[in-house]
């Protein structure tokens, strides 16, 4: 991979039944601090993906993500205190690709 070239990631969002943060805003914080290295996309069927980010409303974080092709891993939060570990995931990962060329 290119060092510039940005990571994809698919977002795939649970069904909203009982949500206890607003998963929305989550996504934009995460996006506004990504968006030069991740590209962001709602996650598509046949689509591949470095990153498929599954965005639960609450612990159960029952939205499926095997029918996604997610190249470098998959990535879960059910709460808004995720964030920062899912950002620390997502830099481990872009430093790892980086680090491969």
């Amino acid at each position: 991979m290119e060092a510039n070239r940005t990571l994809s990631c698919g977002v795939r969002f649970c069904g909203g039944c009982n949500p206890k943060y607003e998963r929305m805003e989550a996504l934009e914080k995460i996006k506004s601090l990504c968006s030069e290295k991740i590209s962001f996309d709602y996650a598509k069927e046949n689509v591949p993906y470095d990153l498929v980010l599954v965005i639960g409303g609450c612990t159960s974080c029952c939205a499926s993500h095997e029918q996604y092709e997610a190249k470098k891993g998959v990535m879960k939060m059910w709460d808004e205190s995720q964030i920062e570990n899912i950002l620390e995931g997502m830099e481990w990962i872009i430093r790892k690709n980086i680090n491969r060329n």
